[in-house]
């Protein structure tokens, strides 16, 4: 009788540990650029990406440590009451973390850094940051900051030019 109860004992203390080694935090989910994010009552879009040298023009141009990253995003708000969307932060593939920057000074179409989005409402334009060219994924949050979910940011110096239509030969 008592091999049995120090046995069942063990086997239990046993699954305890066992179940707290498993990992608590939630799963972050990855979505590429151009999906409509949801996370909480927040829904992030990232449509491009563009790199920058400086910001403006003449004889005092903004001139970044590293890389200007302007990333152009929609980020809308599902909530029945005033809400406010929290900075968003990059993250590269060594484990390094760049906040977005607080000072739009010289962006066109600047998102804002203090983003109050309204029911049914969304918030658009640009975000900032001072990073080195790389490949990224950009943690979004929820209005609480308690969600999260990561968006892949690929490399691309690339400007896009609209094709244009050919005239027909005549």
């Amino acid at each position: 009788m008592r091999h049995t109860k120090v046995t069942t004992l063990a086997v239990a203390v046993a699954a305890l540990l066992l179940s707290s080694c498993g990992d608590t935090k939630p799963k972050v989910n990855t979505y590429a650029m151009g999906d409509r994010v949801r996370v909480g009552r927040l829904t992030y879009t990232i449509f491009e990406t563009q790199w920058l040298a400086k910001l403006g023009e003449g004889p005092t141009p903004r001139i970044p440590e590293h890389r200007f990253l302007l990333i152009r995003a929609s980020i809308g708000s599902g909530a029945s009451e005033d809400v406010v969307s929290p900075n968003v932060s990059l993250e590269d593939n060594k484990g390094h973390t760049y906040s977005e920057l607080n000072n739009g000074e010289g962006v066109p179409h600047w998102i804002g850094y203090l983003r109050h989005i309204r029911p049914a409402e969304s918030a658009q334009g640009n975000m900032l940051f001072d990073v080195p060219p790389g490949r990224y994924a950009m943690r979004v949050l929820d209005e609480n900051g308690d969600e999260a979910a990561l968006v892949e940011i690929p490399l691309s110096f690339n400007s896009e030019t609209p094709d244009i239509p050919s005239m027909p030969q005549k």
